[in-house]
């Protein structure tokens, strides 16, 4: 952005002890957006003062965030939000600034591969067996359970990256991978786990739900592709002792798995030192409601 008079000016005032002049200020460098960032940067590395140097980089998150308020917001509002469109929105939290056409490509060569490998002839179980060979063996997707330890794991991008995620990120990827194939998979609500589902027709969200929209053939672990049956369903709740309910098997729309990243990333947060942190991500969160 170009630097104008009314910049300049607010940017002197950065330095002034007063707290309340400086929330003044802080509130009209925010009405710029995010085209003030580089400006903010270059007055960063200009800037010997490590106090003012502290002020600086709150500004620049604080500008980041109100984007990424705006660009959540969006998301939720549009017909059919794009589930790994939310997961990026969600990384960009951590990695304001990161590449996003680098995760479109990788995803993409994926597809790409498994599409090569499946025909109209295959059956369900078959389909999804391609699909976690080439996950899972080609592409080399690893999982792990939610650890609030390993706080990168529940950024998309750094799952594509590194080649590991939890059972949500996972579980995102590999729905997503279903979404661009035509393939009906979804995350359903089974309590204490995030596991995927292989419907016997799509899922249509707009509308409410037919009788038939909710008969599952078997049960994906986004971990590691392993397949569950209906049996082993029922096993698993007799083993936690709940009751079975039709609610845990409907299909989560993209918001509620977006939402239940955010809020299981939220935990990650949970030091006194980053209260601030756990508290702009539970906002994200509740901004899908």
């Amino acid at each position: 952005m170009h630097e104008t008079k009314e910049i300049n000016a607010l940017f002197h005032l950065l330095d002034d002890p007063d707290q309340e002049v400086f929330d003044t200020v802080a509130n009209k460098i925010l009405l710029f957006g995010k085209e003030i960032i580089p400006n903010l940067e270059h007055l960063w590395e200009t800037t010997l003062d490590e106090q003012i140097q502290e002020r600086i980089e709150l500004l620049i998150h604080r500008v980041h965030y109100a984007d990424l308020q705006t660009s959540m917001q969006d998301w939720a509002a549009e017909t059919t939000p794009d589930l790994l469109q939310g997961a990026i929105i969600a990384a960009k939290y951590q990695y304001p600034e990161m590449a996003t056409a680098p995760i479109a490509a990788e995803i993409d060569r994926i597809k790409r591969n498994i599409w090569l490998e499946l025909n109209n002839y295959l059956t369900p179980l078959e389909q999804v067996n391609v699909l976690n060979s080439m996950v899972y063996n080609y592409f080399g997707l690893k999982g792990e359970e939610i650890s609030y330890q390993r706080k990168n794991q529940f950024f998309i991008n750094q799952v594509v990256e590194a080649k590991k995620g939890n059972p949500i990120t996972n579980g995102i990827l590999y729905q997503s991978l279903c979404n661009m194939l035509d393939l009906p998979v979804y995350a359903v609500n089974i309590p204490r786990q995030y596991i995927l589902a292989y419907f016997d027709t799509f899922y249509d969200f707009q509308e409410p739900p037919e009788l038939n929209d909710t008969r599952i053939l078997f049960f994906i672990d986004p971990i590691q592709g392993q397949i569950y049956s209906q049996q082993d369903v029922e096993v698993y709740f007799k083993r936690v002792n709940v009751t079975p309910l039709d609610a845990y098997f409907r299909p989560q729309s993209n918001k509620q798995i977006i939402q239940l990243l955010l809020e299981e990333l939220a935990k990650c947060y949970k030091q006194e030192k980053d209260e601030v942190k756990q508290d702009e991500v539970q906002n994200l969160s509740r901004l899908l409601d």
